[in-house]
């Protein structure tokens, strides 16, 4: 990792720093089915061969074009899901204080979300939605089901949880994780309502305040509504900190939507792309997060690091939660950008390398141990 040293000393007497830290995160959720995709079964169960690649999956489905085909799918785990709840967990698990809002079932929480709501003293407004999530050796592609998203709105928001609850979760928070805009039909209202009828009646908070907002792969909403939205989110700039974070394709996707052309995806061209969407956005901080490296622009500089590789990695849905909760936390403790970035990458590969959320202190050693 490029920043390892620097990120260790930052990191020496940070670590009990973190449970005296608050985070409000919200308002999605989602069962996550995690699946493989079979190519040649030799028996019952899972003696079988999978498609490993998105290429292949892509090729399977294509050569079904004007006939038919049928692909089976096994399921790997089930778990819960969801931008906010993943990211709610991964800044848990991390030792911060955290509260979640979003869909997590009604009457009754889901069993998938019963000890995270139980731990997040948890709000939850509506149905879950249910994500199908076909994992490859170069990607991943999530199904979803979003339709229970749609009763999500301010107004629900204040009578579920309580006008008065609300504020007092929004004051009390040293970080707010507003997540999956894309999947939320009325989000960008939901900002602009707390940012109008909220957040000026807060006092501020000493060490500061830090919002981390993830657009979750817009690619389905129309341009009108990103610009919409990403006009919205500067607006939370006049009450603390801002960090937009976005992996590779959405990077792209904003980054041609602002008027730029295409830049080499490696370190100068990542470093350039961030700065320039800083600067255009007018964001404190833009993180982008391909899948093998990591870049973040702040006050007119940029750095990049290389991410820790996994080869056979033991899940990979959520890995670009955990990059976001990672980052976040190194924010929220005081930590220097480049430090950041590297507790960030390092917390992805940690979750991927072992399949659970790591504590800061298992991201310091995974940093310590990293070549």
């Amino acid at each position: 990792m490029k920043f390892k040293s620097k990120t260790l000393e930052e990191l020496a007497g940070k670590i009990g720093v973190l449970s005296g830290k608050h985070a409000l995160v919200g308002f999605d959720g989602f069962i996550d089915k995690i699946m493989a995709a079979v190519d040649r079964r030799q028996g019952r169960g899972n003696n079988f061969q999978r498609i490993s690649t998105i290429e292949q999956f892509a090729a399977r489905i294509g050569a079904a074009a004007g006939k038919s085909t049928n692909i089976e799918l096994v399921q790997q785990k089930e778990k819960l899901g969801g931008n906010g709840p993943i990211t709610a967990h991964a800044l848990l698990e991390a030792g911060m204080q955290v509260k979640y809002i979003g869909s997590l079932g009604t009457p009754q929480v889901h069993p998938v979300f019963e000890d995270f709501a139980k731990r997040t003293d948890a709000v939850s407004l509506c149905q879950p939605g249910l994500t199908t999530a076909i994992e490859f050796e170069d990607g991943k592609i999530m199904l979803g089901e979003t339709a229970c998203l749609d009763e999500i709105d301010f107004q629900k928001i204040l009578k579920t949880v309580g006008e008065g609850h609300f504020i007092d979760a929004i004051s009390r928070a040293d970080l707010l994780a507003l997540v999956n805009w894309t999947m939320i039909p009325q989000m960008t209202s939901i900002y602009a309502a707390i940012i109008e009828k909220i957040l000026p009646n807060l006092g501020p908070k000493e060490s500061g305040r830090y919002f981390f907002i993830d657009l979750a792969d817009p690619e389905k909403r129309t341009d009108g509504d990103i610009q919409s939205v990403l006009a919205t989110i500067k607006r939370f700039s006049h009450h603390g900190h801002v960090t937009l974070g976005l992996n590779l394709k959405e990077a792209q996707r904003i980054f041609q939507l602002t008027g730029n052309e295409p830049v080499e995806i490696n370190e100068e061209g990542l470093k350039s792309m961030a700065l320039r969407l800083c600067h255009k956005l007018d964001i404190p901080t833009v993180v982008i997060h391909p899948r093998d490296s990591a870049v973040c622009a702040e006050k007119g500089d940029a750095w990049w690091t290389p991410g820790p590789y996994e080869k056979n990695p033991v899940i990979e849905t959520g890995a670009g939660d955990h990059f976001n909760a990672g980052y976040a936390t190194a924010q929220v403790i005081g930590m220097s950008p480049p430090a950041c970035l590297t507790v960030a990458v390092a917390t992805s590969g940690y979750y991927v390398s072992n399949g659970k959320s790591p504590s800061l202190l298992e991201i310091e050693n995974f940093i310590r141990n990293s070549p």
